[in-house]
């Protein structure tokens, strides 16, 4: 199933918080993102319903199976891409913000040529 752009920007989020803090809260993804809470309280709301989240009593977000393998998907690409460009010369900022576009329209079997192609340069 295909899901939005901006669905995967806050699977990716939920990710990268619960690496930094341990724990995620919808507060913690408002402050990242620089989104307002009613946006953040609508996207989490439609998260949980498909089933990539739950949210316990005390507000704690936890990515379910299939919200984290998108998360992860997403996250891997972020990371290569942005380390591809700033490799080629690219300012990093620059690099992170490009990255964060073409991580959702590369397709998958365009992102596995481009990770060998690293891969194999990286020696």
């Amino acid at each position: 199933m295909k899901i939005r752009e901006s669905a995967e920007d806050y699977l990716e989020t939920i990710l990268i918080l619960h690496n930094r803090l341990g724990q995620v809260r919808s507060i913690d993804i408002v402050n990242e993102l620089s989104y307002s809470k009613p946006s953040v309280s609508v996207a989490m709301k439609n998260l949980r319903n498909n089933g990539y989240i739950q949210m316990d009593k005390d507000g704690y977000i936890t990515l379910l199976d299939k919200g984290a393998c998108i998360a992860e998907k997403i996250y891997e690409r972020h990371i290569l891409l942005t380390e591809w460009l700033t490799a080629l010369g690219v300012d990093p900022e620059i690099a992170a913000k490009d990255a964060c576009r073409m991580e959702h329209v590369i397709s998958s079997e365009s992102f596995e040529k481009l990770k060998q192609h690293v891969k194999k340069n990286k020696k």
